[in-house]
């Protein structure tokens, strides 16, 4: 953890928390504000550290919706004890997140020495950011944004969870971009397609968080900064959160789609130029 400052932290688990749940791909973001104060994007416990401090925002998510998350496993418990409890679309939609979650976790196994390696770059982050505007804005016009949350069904869950794998594999074009944006062009709201992105996201981002710890600390040294990210990432993730869902209730994702191109054709010129190493 020598690589990184309990100020540098602080930064970094502002950046996560306001990110993480916007479309404009939280681990580009991190990775642009790590080279910006020369960290090395492609440490292992650098790439760690952002995996974990991911966990913060999550345990936001698990905050905010207390309710419906206790609701569902409710419905699922009961659904493994009596037959008759199966129908309901709660016992269905906790196994739906379960078996979303699958195809990303076996890409991302499969794929780790790719993802810390060549796909680590800036310049990746940089044309992810771009194309996955082009995606965000095509979704958002092409939609009919007619069904609501409890009309989702299996295939709605395994097409938005399998989207996950884009921003894995291509930092820059984010998990709740891409999630939301498969949402979008399955015809559901804005509102079910971002919540049904968050739900989505808590299986993914807890285990990605977990195994990455190990190297995280692993490396020696104070684990403070480890901590101090964390926690900032969770206070901002929450507001961050709640500010999202009544955004998207009124609004289209254009703002996001300008600002993605925006950032991504400065990081273009900046890395052209010589100020940022990819």
């Amino acid at each position: 953890m020598s690589a990184i400052s309990i100020g540098q932290a602080v930064i970094l688990g502002v950046v996560e928390g306001v990110t993480e749940f916007l479309p404009v791909s939280s681990t580009g973001h991190l990775k642009i504000t790590e080279g910006l104060m020369n960290i090395p994007v492609d440490d292992k416990s650098v790439v760690a550290f952002t995996a974990v401090i991911q966990v913060g925002a999550i345990a936001a998510v698990l905050l905010y919706f207390f309710k419906d998350i206790v609701r569902i496993l409710g419905a699922w418990g009961r659904g493994l004890r009596h037959r008759d409890q199966r129908y309901h679309h709660d016992y269905k939609f906790a196994w739906w997140v379960i078996y979303a979650t699958i195809p990303v976790v076996i890409v991302g196994l499969a794929a780790k020495p790719l993802i810390e390696g060549p796909l680590a770059s800036l310049w990746v982050v940089a044309a992810s950011l771009i194309v996955g505007s082009g995606l965000m804005w095509a979704a958002d016009q092409m939609g009919r944004h007619k069904r609501g949350e409890d009309d989702t069904s299996l295939k709605d869950a395994m097409l938005v969870g399998s989207s996950q794998i884009l921003a894995l594999l291509f930092p820059g074009f984010s998990r709740s971009g891409a999630t939301m944006s498969t949402g979008l062009i399955l015809d559901l709201d804005r509102v079910a397609a971002t919540r049904l992105s968050f739900f989505l996201g808590i299986p993914a981002l807890t285990g990605a968080g977990l195994y990455e710890l190990k190297d995280a600390v692993g490396a020696g040294g104070d684990i403070t900064p480890l901590i101090v990210g964390t926690v900032v990432s969770f206070i901002v993730a929450y507001a961050s959160i709640a500010w999202l869902l009544k955004y998207v209730a009124r609004h289209s994702f254009n703002a996001f789609v300008i600002y993605r191109l925006i950032v991504g054709a400065l990081l273009f010129a900046l890395l052209g130029a010589g100020v940022l190493n990819a």
